[in-house]
């Protein structure tokens, strides 16, 4: 069975993050793209040579009855109306980060999902990169014991380009701290209690740039996420502590470094880390003796956040991200702005 999907926006995200990844399976078939303005025509063209129809009218996605599935990457203000209106015309969505702006907006797009009977799920592909796989394997293969902290950074060298006004939803924390939030939660599920720091470091009313969150669960765990935009000396992606040991990951994922060198999926070597950049682990065998190693970083792939909507939506397996982690990421993103930072959220229980 193909599903025939639609896109609303066709800029940066759809062109980088999420076609060249459909254009090689076969099991999606891109039917119409909805702009607001005339497409890049070198992007488009390649796709209209295909019968792909753009269109600047959304009832030509939303009437088309053959339509099974929507993607939005469009600005994040623009989310919430727009998911809506698809779930509204019995469609499953697909909504680039962050999801909404607002918890209850959340909430209100997942219950309308389960009336109509749609998936609605928001893009959390950084579940696939290969640097989050690699501390993923170390953490679930056990071999360093009890996890006392994980730290997971995405910092830059970028002065003075976040230095403007605007919504808490244009600052890092909810553009990249969405990814990171996701993955602990994904892996660690709702903490106890939560720790922000959220500022501008160079503009004192400006968003953004920067963020420091500890993610407490009891005692004795803590998850650490964080992004800054002042860092010119490369920091680990990752660090693991363990009881029984450590591990150390430096270097991004390289699916985005390919992708904007021209390297698209499917060619060989696309997204292969470097050996130099595989995580270090070092830790205590059965025996006692230290062992210190290389742990090879697996494939990133973020097609296969595709493969899993595939396969919810024929073959009914569970889908990649659930309602409760959605929940949970929307409500951690708005608590750090219940109050100016620094401040503490204790995390309530959700009964779902």
């Amino acid at each position: 069975m193909t599903l025939k999907i639609a896109f609303i926006g066709f800029g940066k995200s759809a062109n980088r993050y999420h076609l060249p990844y459909l254009n090689i399976r076969d099991k999606f078939e891109l039917k119409t793209v909805y702009t607001r303005k005339a497409p890049n025509e070198s992007l488009a063209k390649p796709y209209k040579e295909k019968g792909v129809k753009f269109t600047n009218d959304l009832n030509d996605i939303l009437n088309d009855s053959e339509i099974d599935l929507v993607t939005i990457c469009t600005p994040a203000k623009t989310h919430y109306d727009l998911a809506k209106s698809v779930i509204e015309a019995h469609k499953s969505v697909i909504v680039e980060k962050p999801f909404v702006d607002t918890l209850d907006h959340a909430k209100e797009l997942i219950k309308l999902g389960q009336e109509n009977n749609v998936l609605v799920m928001p893009y959390q592909n950084r579940r696939f990169d290969g640097d989050y796989l690699a501390a993923k394997k170390v953490i679930e293969q056990g071999f360093l014991g009890d996890i006392v902290e994980v730290e997971s950074h995405i910092d830059y060298y970028r002065p003075n380009t976040v230095n403007g006004k605007g919504t808490k939803e244009q600052g890092e924390f909810y553009g990249l701290g969405i990814h990171l939030m996701d993955r602990m939660v994904a892996l660690f599920g709702r903490p106890d209690q939560v720790v922000y720091d959220i500022r501008n470091t160079e503009v004192e009313d400006a968003v953004d740039n920067y963020f420091d969150v500890d993610l407490h669960y009891g005692q004795k765990m803590k998850a650490k996420i964080k992004v800054s935009t002042d860092v010119a000396q490369e920091y680990p992606r990752f660090i693991i502590q363990g009881m029984n040991g450590s591990f150390i990951k430096y270097g991004a994922d390289q699916q985005e470094n390919d992708l904007k060198a021209g390297i698209m999926p499917g060619t060989d070597g696309f997204g292969e880390d470097s050996p130099m950049y595989y995580g270090i682990a070092k830790y205590r065998n059965s025996n006692g003796d230290w062992i210190k190693k290389q742990i090879k970083t697996p494939l990133g792939d973020y097609g296969l956040y595709y493969d899993s909507v595939y396969q919810t939506l024929v073959n009914h397996k569970p889908r990649l991200v659930s309602n409760k982690e959605i929940l949970t990421d929307m409500e951690l993103l708005e608590a750090g702005f219940y109050e100016p930072s620094p401040s503490i959220y204790n995390v309530p229980k959700l009964d779902m």
